[in-house]
């Protein structure tokens, strides 16, 4: 990029050029970036943008696909605040800075024999980005990373460095877990950990009758449970996760390469982009991809077994129901998709939940069931999309902040019995709106 300059040891500022999101929908063109080296240099830079009369933003990795991130004043690139801060093994908490991608602290957790006790199914994003937005894995009492932060740092609209935790501003701390970046920048977290353990997948094959019908026990019986129904046919792919206790036996390098790359990334990327060019072939390609998966058992650490590469790309839509109104949904979608002229290239996933008390968490006080529907990059996503939506806005859904949903404030507040309390507490920190962009004024409202 061109016009770089120096503020302060580490932070580059330059000026504008475009940005654009993972999935590629969302672009947006900064005054300038900043990519602050230590908490002072990002409060610095928030002071700096206010006087400036700029809006402020932090983008992770982009893996959102709404424009929660998007700006048109100054861009926070976190690249520089990365790595782990500390361990303490007395509270079995670890404090992060904000920008340090899950992968890498997943890593850095396991080489000192510590893990996570819950994750989402990729790890590419930033520890601030994939809780600001609800990031979420499936279980049945382990809920979201969120969940499992214990204290917070973040920069206010004022430039001041705030800390919140159950003890300490508890008021912010129950919001500020999913802030959706509107209450400040997350400068580091802290969170709870546990020492390493074994999980068990059971990958298994089952008709779309049957895991519906069972779905309730299913998820009653395993800590970790999840499906991927393929539209156009019977068929399912179900995913049980349970503590083991060894011994550890991973995927064959072999049979894991052509599970994991091969057929879920290489071969399904070739028939996604067939089903783009071609889409009357979709309902063929998909009763031969859904049969492609066979059934498989697998011991692992934690984040070997609840994270997958994810290298084709698509736009996704997921919205939280009530956990007793997810069968009937899904059903109703099914039955959608096959009265339909749709044609849909990508499995629907369903993930659990347990309730939580984060004001904005899409599993904020009830059991939770998520149904999110993909396409891939580049397909016309909205007939599919507003029809799904009509069906989970019927059932009182809660759409995923960093996925792509229609709803504005007038129907979250009704979805949210919290609602209220996080938009008096973004009132007290950020009157002015600093950190406010469209995005977030659809959502929460002026």
């Amino acid at each position: 990029m061109s016009g770089t300059t120096t503020a302060g040891s580490g932070s580059a500022r330059t000026e504008s050029s475009p940005w654009r999101n993972w999935a590629g929908n969302v672009t947006s063109r900064p005054v300038r970036e900043v990519s602050p080296a230590s908490a002072e240099e990002l409060a610095e830079a928030v002071r700096r943008a206010a006087a400036d009369g700029l809006r402020v933003k932090t983008v992770g990795t982009g893996h959102s696909f709404t424009s929660i991130a998007a700006t048109d004043g100054v861009l926070i690139r976190p690249g520089l605040l990365t790595g782990i801060r500390r361990i303490d093994r007395e509270a079995m908490t670890v404090t992060v800075e904000s920008g340090t991608p899950l992968k890498r602290l997943n890593v850095a957790l396991a080489r000192e024999g510590l893990s996570l006790t819950n994750m989402g199914d990729i790890m590419e994003q930033t520890a601030a980005g994939a809780t600001s937005t609800g990031t979420h894995g499936t279980g049945r009492d382990s809920a979201s990373i969120a969940a499992q932060i214990r204290e917070l740092e973040l920069v206010t609209a004022d430039g001041q460095l705030l800390t919140c935790s159950e003890k300490e501003n508890p008021e912010v701390f129950a919001a500020a877990r999913i802030g959706l970046g509107a209450l400040g920048v997350v400068t580091a977290i802290t969170f709870a950990v546990e020492p390493v353990f074994l999980l068990t997948a059971r990958e298994e094959p089952m008709t779309f009758d049957r895991v519906t019908s069972e779905f309730d026990a299913l998820h009653a019986e395993n800590e970790h449970f999840e499906f991927y129904w393929f539209p156009h046919t019977d068929n399912c792919n179900t995913k049980r996760n349970n503590r083991s206790a060894g011994p550890a036996a991973p995927p064959g390098r072999v049979s894991g390469w052509i599970e994991d790359e091969l057929l879920s990334n290489g071969l399904f990327q070739v028939a996604c982009s067939v089903g783009r060019a071609v889409p009357p072939v979709i309902p063929s390609i998909a009763k031969v991809s859904s049969r492609a998966l066979s059934a498989r058992t697998y011991t692992d650490i934690p984040y070997r077994v609840f994270t997958s590469p994810r290298r084709v790309r698509f736009l996704e839509m997921e919205y939280a129901l009530p956990r007793e109104a997810a069968v009937a949904a899904l059903r109703e979608v099914k039955a959608m998709v096959e009265r339909s002229p749709l044609k849909v290239s990508f499995p629907v996933e369903v993930r659990t939940a347990p309730a939580d008390d984060i004001t904005l968490s899409t599993a904020s006080g009830r059991e939770t069931a998520y149904i999110a529907v993909h396409l891939y990059k580049g397909t016309p996503h909205r007939a599919y999309f507003t029809a799904v939506e009509r069906i989970m806005t019927a059932h009182g859904g809660r759409p995923h902040w960093g996925k792509v949903h229609t709803r504005d404030a007038a129907y979250l507040s009704e979805v949210y019995p919290r609602f209220a309390e996080f938009t008096a507490l973004r009132d007290r920190l950020d009157p002015d709106r600093l950190f406010g962009n469209d995005y977030l004024r659809r959502v929460l409202g002026d």
